[in-house]
């Protein structure tokens, strides 16, 4: 099949995602335009969290070889960061094959997606130096899976009250 079309990533990149939730037991909303810097809205006991999808077939890592890294367009992050967002702003970043034809295995009793994602917290970050791209660091710790939707749905909530979700005593 070749090198992908940036169509095929960014539905990848919304399939990964909405398998990610599901398992999370999250839902999902997309958006038709995303003029706010946002793909995806997930939802989970009455908490947002919304993020930008991102897809590369040629990851960039640090020196440290365990932190992926991401030029983020500058307009796009400053709406993910934004203060007065009503939920908090992520990136998303998925890395599949260089060859799209074996990003999914189908058997007949499974389908593998054969991707992983990360993400970063963009909610809050600095300002950008530049004008054109923000350099984002999405630790390889950072799985955008279950685990990492939990930290976000958690971070949402104490946004929103001060108080940790699973306690619920106040956040110093």
């Amino acid at each position: 099949m070749g090198d992908p079309a940036t169509w095929q990533q960014e539905q990848i990149s919304l399939a990964y995602v909405l398998a990610v939730a599901t398992d999370a037991n999250a839902t999902v909303a997309s958006w038709n335009v995303d003029k706010d810097g946002v793909d995806v809205t997930l939802k989970r006991d009455h908490r947002l969290v919304e993020v930008q999808m991102k897809c590369t077939f040629d990851p960039q890592y640090l020196a440290d070889g365990t932190t992926l890294t991401y030029d983020l367009d500058v307009p796009t992050y400053d709406k993910l960061r934004g203060p007065y967002r009503t939920a908090p702003g992520y990136l998303g970043v998925v890395i599949v094959p260089r060859d799209a034809g074996t990003w999914l295995e189908h058997g007949l009793d499974s389908l593998l997606l054969k991707c992983s994602g990360f993400y970063a917290q963009i909610q809050d970050g600095g300002a950008a130096q530049g004008d054109v791209t923000k350099r984002i660091h999405l630790p390889r710790a950072q799985g955008l899976n279950a685990a990492g939707l939990d930290v976000m749905f958690d971070f949402a909530h104490q946004r929103l009250f001060g108080t940790d979700a699973a306690s619920g005593e106040a956040i110093a």
